[in-house]
């Protein structure tokens, strides 16, 4: 039996669902109710008999339709390096997968993971005889153009000045169009950085279409493993704050330099992160 309550629901777009009083039938209070002010999960909806609430049905259509919207949504990236900018005073590069559109990226998830042969050529030429970068930052629509355009500038506020002040020697910011996780570890390897570091729109859920995920990993190469890299996920003002996750992007990321190390073998020994 579906669960009920009296309290409201919020959906993506900041509408809200009521819920019943009672379970519909017995006129019994549902224990479930107090629960929703701690989730934005979908619980004690209500119903009207066997059925669910009209208010519920169309919130949870709604939630489907922006996140169908979020994955097909065209990716700004002109005007993300825009406001990019300022933060670093080097070239902001914009940069493409082998994906040549977004039909194929979505089909093609191999192509995602490298760059495009015109995007190798953009890239400088790194010296073998200058010191290494210790950090490269991408920013990529991925799979939400919306968590990329909204996220990213905050987080990227938040943690350049932290990137900074610890003086770490950082690559051009590179805005990547239709990437997956895995060209950050190409593109960290082209540049000859210590580390690299993807920002990208996560794969929308319901009721989250502009969720960012963050990714490191030390040694950047071509053929790294998942287990290698580091990832804090659901980046948004509901989930975790960006201000949050820089602060906690750079404790790590410092943390990875200092070790030499990434992945499964890097221990967060820090502060719960807390809550929105």
């Amino acid at each position: 039996m579906m669960p009920t309550g009296s309290d409201q629901t919020e959906t993506a777009t900041g509408q809200v669902a009521p819920a019943a009083k009672d379970d519909g039938v017995s006129g019994r209070h549902d224990p479930w109710v107090h629960l929703r002010s701690h989730t934005s999960a979908r619980i004690a909806l209500g119903r009207t008999g066997g059925s669910q609430l009209t208010s519920a049905l169309l919130a949870f259509a709604q939630d489907h339709a922006l996140a169908r919207d979020a994955v097909h949504a065209p990716f700004d990236d002109v005007a993300l390096a825009a406001v990019l900018q300022p933060l670093d005073s080097a070239r902001v590069l914009r940069l493409e997968s082998a994906a040549p559109d977004r039909a194929t990226f979505l089909r093609r998830p191999d192509l995602g993971r490298r760059l495009s042969a015109a995007s190798v050529a953009l890239l400088p030429v790194q010296s073998l005889h200058a010191p290494p970068l210790d950090l490269v930052v991408m920013v990529s629509d991925g799979l939400s153009a919306l968590a990329a355009e909204r996220q990213a500038p905050r987080l990227l506020q938040a943690l350049w000045p932290r990137l900074r002040a610890a003086g770490l020697a950082l690559a051009p910011l590179c805005i990547v169009r239709q990437a997956r996780v895995a060209l950050h570890d190409e593109i960290g390897w082209h540049f000859r950085a210590r580390l690299s570091l993807m920002l990208l729109g996560e794969r929308p859920g319901l009721g989250t279409p502009d969720s960012l995920g963050a990714y490191f990993t030390f040694g950047p190469r071509p053929g790294r493993t998942d287990a290698e890299r580091n990832c804090l996920s659901n980046i948004r003002p509901g989930g975790l704050p960006p201000e949050a996750a820089a602060e906690k992007l750079a404790a790590l990321m410092l943390a990875s330099l200092r070790l030499g190390l990434s992945g499964t073998a890097l221990k967060d020994d820090g502060p719960s992160l807390a809550g929105p």
